[in-house]
Parts: structure tokens; C-alpha cells; sequence
């Protein structure tokens, strides 16, 4: 991050900085935030761990501040990630007041964070099952938390947890390095004694004997479990769906095989335009293939983000050159192309299918949990098994923000919903009252989405939605449930704050 402002070492009068409100600047070259709330001033890295937002254009939220792309949320007092996508914090800066001014000095040591389980005792080993955001994000605040017991991650990849969302975006456009995707090293899970074992498929979970049992035999017993077995993708059922140039994508390996092929393509043909569908046309583009997207919709994302969004969506990718074929279906695929139910043939040396996911289920259904169109859990993510917790797109929990149980496909949800499952594991009794976030990128054009609409019966814009320059929101029966801005991003941590007031109100 460039440095920008003024250099902070040399002293900022405080009754400059007005309460609430930020000042960019720089120490020895490095950039570093000031913040004032009320007669405190603090000082922080001016870059958000996670994608390296300037952290100048987010929002102070008590002694918080929020990310203004993706809703990360640190501490001002300890620099602290409280809220994913961030994993690591701030550095905080030393504050000398002399005189009415503000000085920057050196940087601190961290925190310790204080042990709020400092022995394994009656609680035992910890077992978590799945390697993807939820699950990682449990182990990483476990440890965080001071838990020192036996930690156990089994996870059915090929590879380290990684970054999920970059595999559809910056990855598969070439724009992103490989080494972006882990979200840890191999020597993280090392040091923090999480033994985390890959290709490791669980067969089967006793809730009686308290143990899970691999594929292989072998098993492992558990004073605590985490579900994070994530979703798969739905696999298409037509001729030809089996072939090997026809690709999904959900996996690192999934990415791997993917990349590959799209470096020897010329034509594509994406089948769904779901987010991930989309923004694999786009990524694809980037890398010049031709890509036509074949969909049941009339309007690309028309039921989620109402029809003037998906008109606005549908123009941008015709603008980069797709072709779409809307309200159609295929019906078979062969080596040179697929075949559509009008009977038209599209030429294609690389097919995607994006049509959706189904959460994996299988395991909890059979180890005796209450399955409502994913594992039911409670308020503090507790499945109907006591000691058994859920995470991440299996989890239906009750949502106090719409009054229903919901269950929400998106990866900041997951990793928030595994630091809350870990923090309960150790006894807090944490409600997971996360408002729900997530956000697409497809070429120069950004989205993100705060709340859950799954039914909605109003949008109302804010703004020029053609000039890409507005928020949406969705209202049921007069009660708004969901924002989306595009190019807003203020809007956007704006309108978490106020749905996290409306749920307040109503614990």
C-alpha cells in the first residue's frame, strides 16, 4: 500500500482530528492509520490484512473499525481480527500527547491474547471435520482462545485450506499468483499444534461412543465436534456431462485442473449463471477464450438482486464479448461442443458447469442429527447432539434479522460461523448474530451483498445504476432485509451497522 498523508511522527494537533473520523499517514514509510473516538486516539496499520483495503475509507464502529471491502473488523486497542475475512491483526503504533498534539512513535509488541481456556481438562480433544473456511477459522480462534487441548482437522482435499472466493476470480484470471490461495502455510498448523490431516474422507460418526471413523479405520475421539463438510456442486445429468474437458469448480484441485485447460482453449461454453458461473466467464475472458453462458434464467441473478441488476449484469459481460443463451438448457456435451435443447450446437473445447450446490449432509443424517434442509443447529450453532456444533453451508441456523431459520452459501458466513463454534466450544455462549456478507467481482464491476433477502417483494435504488454508482434494498412487507452496493462500499458497512441495531433490539 502506497504511503499518502502527512508524516505522523512530526505531530498532529488533536483538536484537528475530529472524534469519529480517520487520518491517513505514515511512519518511517510505512502507512498507519490515526483514529479519534471521543479523547482516545489510536494508531494502526492503514491496510486491512485480508486484501489490503485502505482501511481510511472504512467505518469507525465504537472502538472497531471495518474493512470497506469485505467487512473484516479489527481493534483499535489491540489491533485484534474480531470479525473474518481477516485472520491477522493490525500492528498498533505508540500515541505521545504533548501539548494538544498527537505524536506516532514506535510500533508495539502484540497482545497476548488472554487464555479464556487454558486447559483440555473435562472439554478433551476437539475434532473438526471439513478443510474449508468454517472449519479452519474453528481451529485458528481455538487456539487463539487459549485452548491447548488435542486439535484434529480432517479434511477430504488434496490441499491446505484455502482461499476459496480467489479461486473463481483472481486465480482462474491469471491476475493472482497460486501462492495467493493457502490461507496458511504448511508450517501454521505446525506451530499451533492443529493436526491437520488432508484426504482424510470420514466414513462415519458415533455420537455415542463420541468418536469419528475414517474411510481407512482409523478413528478419533472427540470431547467437541465441528461439522464443516461444506456443499458440493450439483452434477449434471445429460450425455456427454462426464467427459473430461467438463469441469466444476468448488475445490483447489477443482482450480488446478481448470487453469490448465483454459491455457490450452479457445472457446468455452459456462453452464449457470450463479455467481460462480459469472465470474468464470469473466475470469475466462481475461484470459481471451470466446464464452458463451447457457441459462434456465430470462435474467442472470434476476431472483436475487431483482431484474434491473441482472439486466446490468447481463450488459457488462455482452460488453467483454459473451454470448448468452437464456431461458435454455443443455442437452448433451461431446468433444467439440454442446448441445442445446433448441437444438443448436455451441463449439467448445472447455465446458463449466455452475448450476449450484447441495450441502453435504450425508454424515450428520446419519449420525442421528435433525437435518431441515441442511443440519439444524440452535442459536449458538449446536446441532440437536449436545457437543456437536455445525458450520459453514450446512448449517440452518435462526436467523433474528428475518425471524426465520436460514442457511447461507458464502464464505464470510462460514469463517465467521467457525470463530463463533469455537469460541462456544470453550464455553462463552456466543449467539451467532453475524449479518450475513458476501461479494462478487466480474471485470471492473464490484458488488457486495449485507443481509439475507431469500424472498423479497420490493427493491428500491439509491442512485444511477447504469453509471455503476448505487445501493439496492430489499425490503418483505416493508421490512428491509438486505443491502447490495455497487461501487459503495460505505453504503454497504453502513447498512450492516443498522441491521446489526435492528437485531440488538430484538435479543
Amino acid at each position: 500500500m502506497p504511503t499518502t498523508g502527512p508524516d505522523l511522527t512530526l505531530g498532529v494537533v488533536f483538536a484537528d482530528l475530529v472524534d469519529g473520523n480517520m487520518l491517513a499517514g505514515h511512519v518511517g514509510g510505512h502507512p498507519v492509520l490515526l483514529a479519534r473516538r471521543g479523547d482516545e486516539v489510536f494508531a494502526v496499520d492503514a491496510a486491512c490484512t485480508h486484501y489490503g483495503a485502505p482501511l481510511a475509507d472504512g467505518l469507525l464502529v465504537g472502538d472497531t473499525i471495518r474493512c470497506p471491502w469485505h467487512h473484516a473488523c479489527f481493534s483499535l486497542r489491540t489491533g485484534e481480527a474480531l470479525r473474518a475475512p481477516a485472520l491477522n491483526p493490525l500492528a498498533c503504533w505508540r500515541i505521545e500527547r504533548r501539548k494538544g498534539v498527537i505524536y506516532v512513535r514506535e510500533k508495539l509488541e502484540p497482545v497476548p491474547h488472554p487464555s479464556t481456556y487454558a486447559a483440555s481438562g473435562a472439554l478433551g480433544s476437539v475434532v473438526i471435520v471439513g478443510g474449508g473456511a468454517a472449519g479452519n477459522a474453528a481451529a485458528e480462534m481455538l487456539r487463539q482462545q487459549g485452548y491447548i487441548g488435542k486439535l484434529t482437522m480432517l479434511s477430504a482435499d488434496d490441499f491446505f485450506p484455502c482461499d476459496r472466493p480467489n479461486l473463481s476470480k483472481g486465480f482462474l484470471a491469471g491476475t493472482a499468483p497460486e501462492n495467493s490461495n493457502p490461507l496458511r502455510p504448511r508450517s501454521f498448523y505446525r506451530d499451533h499444534e492443529i493436526d491437520l490431516k488432508l484426504n482424510a474422507r470420514v466414513a462415519t460418526i458415533d455420537t455415542t461412543t463420541r468418536n469419528v471413523q475414517l474411510a481407512d479405520g482409523s478413528r478419533y475421539s472427540f470431547g467437541a465436534l465441528v461439522l464443516a463438510t461444506g456443499a458440493e456442486p450439483v452434477r449434471l445429468a445429460i450425455p456427454g456431462s462426464e467427459l473430461p474437458h467438463v469441469h466444476y469448480l468448488r475445490t483447489q484441485a477443482d482450480s488446478h485442473a481448470l487453469v490448465a485447460k483454459a491455457l490450452t482453449s479457445r472457446r468455452a461454453v459456462v453452464i449457470g449463471s450463479s455467481f460462480i458461473g459469472l465470474e468464470v466467464a469473466a475470469s475466462l475472458r481475461a484470459r481471451g477464450i470466446d464464452v458463451a453462458v447457457v441459462s434456465r434464467d430470462k435474467i442472470p441473478m434476476a431472483k436475487i438482486l431483482g431484474a434491473d441488476v441482472g439486466r446490468l449484469i447481463l450488459k457488462l459481460h455482452e460488453s467483454h464479448g459473451v454470448t448468452f443463451h437464456l431461458e435454455m438448457t443443455a442437452t448433451a456435451i461431446d468433444e467439440h461442443g454442446v448441445t442445446l435443447a433448441n437444438g443448436q450446437n455451441l463449439d467448445a473445447d472447455l465446458v463449466v458447469v455452475g448450476i449450484g450446490v447441495r450441502p453435504a449432509t450425508m454424515l450428520a443424517e446419519e449420525a442421528g442429527l435433525v437435518i431441515d434442509r441442511g443440519v439444524k443447529v440452535n442459536t449458538y450453532l449446536e446441532t440437536s447432539v449436545s457437543g456437536i456444533f455445525a458450520a459453514g453451508d450446512i448449517a440452518r441456523w435462526p436467523d433474528r434479522l428475518t425471524g426465520e431459520d436460514i442457511r447461507v452459501e458464502h464464505w464470510v458466513v462460514a469463517e465467521r460461523q467457525g470463530q463463533t463454534v469455537a469460541r462456544n466450544i470453550l464455553g462463552q455462549r456466543e449467539r451467532f448474530d453475524c449479518v450475513p456478507f458476501f461479494w462478487t467481482e466480474q471485470y471492473d464491476f464490484g458488488l457486495s451483498y449485507t443481509g439475507h433477502a431469500g424472498k423479497w417483494d420490493d427493491a428500491e435504488i439509491n442512485g444511477d445504476i447504469e453509471a455503476r454508482n448505487c445501493t439496492i434494498a430489499y425490503s418483505r412487507n416493508g421490512e428491509k432485509l438486505a443491502v447490495a452496493a455497487i461501487h459503495r462500499d460505505l453504503d454497504g458497512l453502513r447498512a450492516e451497522v443498522e441491521f446489526e441495531k435492528t437485531i440488538a433490539m430484538r435479543i
